[in-house]
């Protein structure tokens, strides 16, 4: 079973009863009561429930509740976002661009992680509020409220003043051959400042944007790290993705 499939059925196990034990979770599971803890201490650090002696209970207070996130996003965000923290290292530099599968990400953050994100998208900041040790870097630029961020020529010259640990890119189309591309002009181009900024870049894309090719070229994927996807690793549709060079999630 899936990693995200074990966390799906604990949290469901815990909206039921309220507490779940190792032991019965493990029999439910069918896994060792090691990869239950694992899977509850991860869950810990999201901020998703609170660890009890020999077990988990239900968290209270969540700075994003969980219910709400089901509610907002979809299956397929929810597998990238928790895909994603895996790459979320405490101290760090993160550009987050447009799009609700960052939004979907930064919710998944655990409760206490001391980062800071630059973004230019203006519908992550009522969520990394919630966060009191995100340091939150807003680029400046001109609004286009149907995607809600900034873009243009200053959100680019903003963007080149930083330099990210990663990158975390939201995708319009992703191509195996076409590479990565953008639907508006000014969306991309701040994607390329991104990218050009970061040490590592990491696209994220449901499966729904594999094979799709907009207008406005972005970047090659051998010129991208990591593909974080909804679908399992090992799924025949990344096959065209496969190289040496690019980490598959």
């Amino acid at each position: 079973m899936a990693k995200e499939d074990r966390y799906e059925l604990i949290l469901k196990a815990l909206e039921t009863d309220g507490k779940v034990g190792f032991d019965n979770l493990a029999l439910k599971l069918d896994v060792s009561s090691d990869t239950v803890r694992r899977d509850i201490e991860q869950l810990n650090k999201m901020g998703l429930l609170s660890k009890i002696r020999g077990g988990a209970a239900v968290r209270s207070k969540l700075p994003f509740a969980f219910l709400d996130r089901v509610k907002e996003f979809n299956e397929g965000k929810k597998i990238i976002a928790l895909k994603a923290q895996q790459f979320i290292k405490p101290g760090q530099t993160i550009f987050m661009d447009g799009g609700t599968t960052n939004c979907a990400v930064a919710t998944h953050f655990p409760v206490d992680i001391n980062l800071r994100v630059i973004t230019n998208n203006l519908a992550l900041l009522p969520i990394l509020s919630h966060f009191p040790n995100i340091e939150i870097v807003v680029l400046g630029g001109i609004y286009y409220r149907e995607l809600e961020i900034n873009a243009g020529q200053q959100t680019c010259d903003n963007t080149a003043q930083y330099v990210a640990d990663l990158y975390l890119m939201g995708t319009c189309g992703v191509d195996s051959q076409m590479g990565i591309t953008a639907l508006l002009r000014e969306d991309g181009e701040v994607k390329q400042a991104m990218h050009r900024s970061a040490l590592k870049t990491a696209i994220l894309s449901d499966r729904q944007k594999l094979g799709i090719i907009e207008y406005f070229k972005v970047a090659d994927i051998s010129e991208v790290h990591t593909l974080i996807t909804d679908l399992p690793s090992s799924h025949a549709s990344l096959d065209a993705f496969r190289t040496q060079s690019l980490q598959i999630q």
